[in-house]
C-alpha cells in the first residue's frame, strides 16, 4: 500500500473500471476480477465503504496470500 488505503483503492478501482469497460467492448464474455491481498481484504474490505463500493460496481474479487503466492478465496 502507498500513501493511504483510500488513495490506493481509488487508483485500483479506477484502473479496474477502465479495464472492465474495454474488456466488455472487445471480449464481452470475459469476466474481470480484482485481486487483493488477504490482509487488505481482512481490514479495508470489511469497512462499510468498501462493501458499498463492491456491491455498487459488482466487483468480483480474488483474495490472495502474497507470501505463499496462493489464492485464498474467490468472491462473486
Amino acid at each position: 500500500m502507498g500513501t493511504s488505503a483510500i488513495s490506493d483503492f481509488h487508483t485500483a478501482l479506477g484502473q479496474f473500471l477502465n479495464y472492465r469497460i474495454m474488456l466488455e467492448a472487445k471480449e464481452p464474455d470475459r469476466r474481470l476480477n480484482l485481486a487483493i491481498p488477504l490482509e487488505t481484504y481482512d481490514t479495508f474490505f470489511q469497512s462499510q465503504f468498501a462493501q458499498v463500493v463492491k456491491q455498487r460496481y459488482q466487483l468480483k474479487l480474488i483474495v490472495y496470500e502474497p507470501i505463499n503466492e496462493e489464492i485464498v478465496q474467490w468472491i462473486n
